[in-house]
């Protein structure tokens, strides 16, 4: 059913009714226009007011996500995300039981809209919450397992704090490991909005729907993408640049596994890109920077890219490669 446009001061009607010039008394944003471009202005307001309408529900916007990870964060790595310090362990079940309740607020629109689908079988808020408790600690356990790989995998590092703190690789994948297990629950839209809150964040794309192993190692990270039906085993480190993605397919193959498997102990340098749901790459593999890998790699292998190289002679000294940019 069409929403009904209010008709406070006599400036709106019902958005079924026949329209005879501008629906809409302009005000003072409106000023230094034709009346053609008044009409169509018009039609432009009375559309922002109609989308709200599109659907029911009041999600609360983007910062919803925001908040609901900074919130989690903020108990979970206390001194590091946040200035809170936990005098006892009681302090720290008081802080967990509010952030449920939070999250109980925030999640539940997402629930409604769920049912909505038709998405069995239903999940309720409590049952959601229920889930994400018996969630958390493995959660937490694999999330500093990444730092500590991290540690381990970057001369750099001089300690798990540094990588907590400074390292936008693990930012993302911690913010993966909540947001993968939502979206696991069948929660709609949330976890996407909780992985795109993290691509705003760290430059690092990956979708919720990701199986990503313990021990995962994003160096510099900056344009990683890691598709929807990617598999990760553990202790996989990939570098800044790499894709994961999938062949171009038809809509409704989305639900199909279009993205790579990438087994244990794989190292990928900057730049690679693996594609398609059939592409494996074996344990203990080497995929060389700028690799384009569509085809599956045995277990042990290395691949590269093999650079020429060239001595100029003297008549090129003149035509040097020298761009700015």
């Amino acid at each position: 059913m069409s929403a009904p446009l209010p008709k406070s001061n006599g400036h709106f009607q019902n958005q079924d009714s026949n329209r005879t010039g501008s629906l809409l008394s302009l005000g003072a944003s409106a000023q230094g226009l034709t009346q053609e471009e008044k009409d169509e202005y018009s039609h432009f307001v009375e559309s922002i007011y109609r989308k709200q309408y599109d659907d029911v529900h009041r999600y609360g916007g983007r910062q919803v996500a925001e908040s609901f990870i900074q919130e989690l964060f903020s108990i979970l790595f206390a001194g590091y995300f946040s200035e809170l310090t936990f005098r006892d362990l009681a302090q720290v079940e008081d802080s967990l039981s509010f952030f449920f309740l939070g999250a109980k607020k925030k999640l539940s629109p997402y629930l409604t809209l769920r049912e909505e689908k038709s998405i069995q079988p239903s999940l309720n808020a409590n049952d959601l919450i229920y889930e994400l408790k018996r969630s958390l600690p493995r959660i937490y356990e694999l999330i500093w397992e990444d730092a500590a790989a991290a540690h381990a995998g970057d001369p750099a590092a001089e300690s798990i704090k540094e990588v907590v703190l400074a390292y936008s690789g693990f930012y993302a994948i911690a913010v993966h490991r909540v947001s993968h297990v939502l979206y696991e629950l069948g929660v709609p839209i949330f976890p996407r909005m909780l992985s795109g809150y993290a691509h705003e964040k760290t430059g690092i794309d990956i979708h919720p729907g990701a199986k990503i192993g313990g021990s995962f190692f994003m160096d510099h990270g900056t344009g990683i993408v890691i598709g929807g039906t990617t598999t990760i085993s553990d202790n996989v480190k990939i570098y800044q640049g790499v894709t994961l993605g999938a062949l171009s397919v038809s809509k409704d193959l989305a639900k199909v596994k279009r993205h790579p498997t990438i087994e244990e102990n794989v190292v990928i340098y900057s730049g690679a890109t693996i594609l398609g749901g059939d592409t494996v790459i074996g344990k203990n593999t080497i995929i060389g920077g700028n690799a384009w890998v569509t085809h599956s790699i045995p277990p042990y292998s290395i691949v590269y890219q093999k650079s020429e190289v060239r001595v100029r002679n003297s008549q090129e000294l003149d035509n040097q490669i020298d761009f700015t940019i």
